[in-house]
């Protein structure tokens, strides 16, 4: 009873400390698609992600009741960076729901706006204002009536001291009459938190944990689901576990910062509530210390033993990697190494795929090249009797023109195509789908029955995947080439292909461009299977890796192929309307259904 009375009176001393109303919240999870629509329409940089914006900590003068709750010492707010637009993950300020979404709608418009000319804080927002509403009138309104509602939340200059109160009033001039003050007063706490402008960056630096270098950044394998909220952290020497049970100062006991031992490199945990703790904690410390887990990680990541890995088709194909921060190309820098599945066992197409496969073959038996017979040609197979008799009827006649055309001639009516399948083997294709079958498993079964109606279609077609780690290896796995007929050792090769690794897209379209360009069809086409966004474990990530494939694919198109992406990322929507267009990529919601709805795509392709 005393626990729930307890929880009771913190939940009501927070709800009165935090002034909010979260009966008319707004959340980004739910806004996020029209909100990514409209900051592209307001012309944002569609290459910028939304994601959550983590809280930043102020020194604000604070109330009793504030004190009492513990509130009002962080707050999410809204800010940019070259890579991501950060937005609060909830929106609960104002008493209706339709004013907490004109916030952020507010806040894209705001984004989508180019930088001001001024580095100031303060003078950079107000210009940034007048320039959204000179550029769109219709948000004036909006504008105003967030403010109205701002202001109520502020603290009034009347309670504050002197300094304060100056400070205060210049920025309640400021949103009221945007641009009417140049200089902002000085106090010695933080100003009151201003949710209707964008904040400056959060500074990136060592201290932080982010490292660019090849050997530290260890990012998600194959585009595994991150969070996307950040969190403020240092570097410290590694933590002593020998050290005896004082592990910390006596006078430190009731502080609001504990120093808590985690160890980043490790997945298995049993603390159920390490994410709760991690966002009440102001610092996560962050040391190098893996002497228990690194071999581990070490054994999951490397690359196999030659004795162990497939057969390698040569000495690698160096390629040229596109930096979007230079707007320039990396010459060589990445080398595609082809691989070949070693001791493969020929197989059958597997029982539960025998039915579809036989349907799929009737329908595309349709495709195939049919005889045709062309008729009064000058010379040919066999003769036209049609344009003979006519002939005989003329010289009786007497006519003077007699038509000499007297042949006809056999052609088949062919396709003019090509295609070519690009599959994602990375370690992300290891995830279960409905808890009983991978990725890995529904694109395999894809790839069979995708190549069964194209043997019966008798389309040209070739069939590779891909993983990575790092630049300097990129796995592009040999499954079947365009001479190739597809037989028993095809599907052997196609059962035999497991995830692992990384995902750099580019590098991968790049080889598959150069074995379209080989072709002497008019169509060709790069169909694309993935279940995520392009990263590695060195600078191959966020924007950069978005960058480089869209380069990649605009360089398909330049040389006369028509890449399609197929994926089964929830959140593809997000990116790759900006890497492939917004008519050149499908989503599928169901991925148990990708097997039978590829070769539907192929045929809306193709015909």
């Amino acid at each position: 009873m005393e626990e729930w009375v307890g929880y009771k009176w913190h939940e009501y001393v927070t709800r009165q400390a935090l002034g909010e109303f979260p009966e008319h919240a707004v959340y980004l999870k739910d806004e996020a698609r029209s909100l990514g629509v409209l900051f592209r329409a307001f012309g944002g940089d569609p290459a910028l992600s939304l994601v959550t914006a983590e809280p930043r900590h102020f020194r604000l003068r604070r109330r009793f009741l504030h004190k009492l709750a513990g509130t009002h010492r962080k707050f999410e707010l809204a800010w940019r960076d070259e890579q991501n637009l950060r937005l609060p993950e909830k929106v609960a300020r104002f008493p209706s729901k339709q004013l907490n979404r004109d916030l952020y709608i507010w806040l894209a418009a705001l984004a989508a706006s180019p930088v001001p000319g001024s580095s100031d804080w303060f003078t950079g927002n107000q210009s940034l204002v007048q320039s959204v509403i000179a550029r769109w009138p219709g948000l004036e309104n909006v504008y105003q009536r967030l403010v109205r509602q701002t202001l109520r939340w502020r603290p009034d200059p009347e309670n504050l001291p002197e300094k304060e109160a100056a400070r205060e009033q210049a920025i309640r001039q400021a949103l009221v009459h945007p641009g009417s003050v140049n200089t902002l007063p000085t106090a010695s706490t933080d100003p009151w938190p201003v949710i209707v402008w964008l904040y400056p960056a959060l500074e990136q630096s060592t201290a932080s944990g982010q490292v660019t270098g090849d050997d530290d950044n260890q990012s998600s394998p194959g585009g595994l689901a991150k969070k996307n909220k950040r969190r403020q952290a240092e570097r410290v020497d590694a933590f002593d576990r020998d050290q005896g049970l004082m592990i910390f100062r006596l006078e430190s006991l009731f502080s609001w910062t504990d120093f808590i031992p985690v160890d980043r490199a490790g997945d298995d945990t049993d603390e159920e509530d390490a994410e709760a703790v991690a966002d009440d904690m102001d610092m996560i410390s962050v040391s190098r210390d893996r002497k228990e887990t690194s071999s581990s990680i070490k054994f999951d990541l490397d690359l196999p033993s030659e004795e162990h890995d497939d057969l390698r088709l040569g000495p690698g194909i160096h390629l040229p990697e596109w930096d979007w921060r230079s707007q320039s190309y990396r010459d060589a820098f990445c080398c595609v190494q082809p691989m070949l599945a070693k001791d493969v066992v020929p197989a059958e197409l597997p029982e539960d795929l025998r039915r579809p496969a036989k349907r799929l073959q009737r329908q595309f038996s349709a495709l195939k090249p049919l005889k045709q017979w062309q008729k009064r040609q000058v010379d040919g197979d066999e003769l036209d009797l049609d344009a003979c008799l006519e002939r005989e009827v003329q010289n009786r006649r007497g006519q003077g023109v007699i038509d000499q055309k007297l042949f006809q001639r056999c052609q088949q009516n062919q396709r003019d195509l090509a295609c070519l399948v690009l599959a994602d083997a990375s370690l992300s294709t290891e995830t279960y789908i409905n808890n009983h079958q991978r990725v890995i498993d529904i694109a395999r079964d894809g790839l069979q029955l995708l190549s069964e109606a194209l043997q019966a279609s008798r389309d040209p077609f070739a069939l590779f995947a891909f993983s990575s780690r790092r630049r300097d290896h990129v796995r592009f796995h040999h499954l079947k080439s365009f001479d190739e007929a597809y037989t028993s050792t095809i599907r052997g090769r196609i059962q035999a292909l497991e995830p692992g690794f990384y995902t750099r897209m580019g590098a991968a379209i790049r080889q598959s461009i150069k074995l379209l360009q080989t072709r002497h069809e008019h169509q060709k086409i790069l169909l694309l299977l993935t279940d995520g966004k392009p990263n590695d474990l060195d600078i191959y990530e966020g924007r950069y890796g978005v960058e480089d494939t869209r380069m990649a694919v605009q360089e398909a198109h330049k040389a006369g192929i028509t890449p399609f992406c197929v994926t089964i990322d929830d959140e593809a929507s997000d990116y790759l309307p900006y890497v492939f267009g917004s008519n050149n990529y499908v989503v599928i919601r169901d991925p148990a259904q990708l097997p039978l709805q590829l070769p539907k795509l192929y045929l809306n392709l193709t015909q």
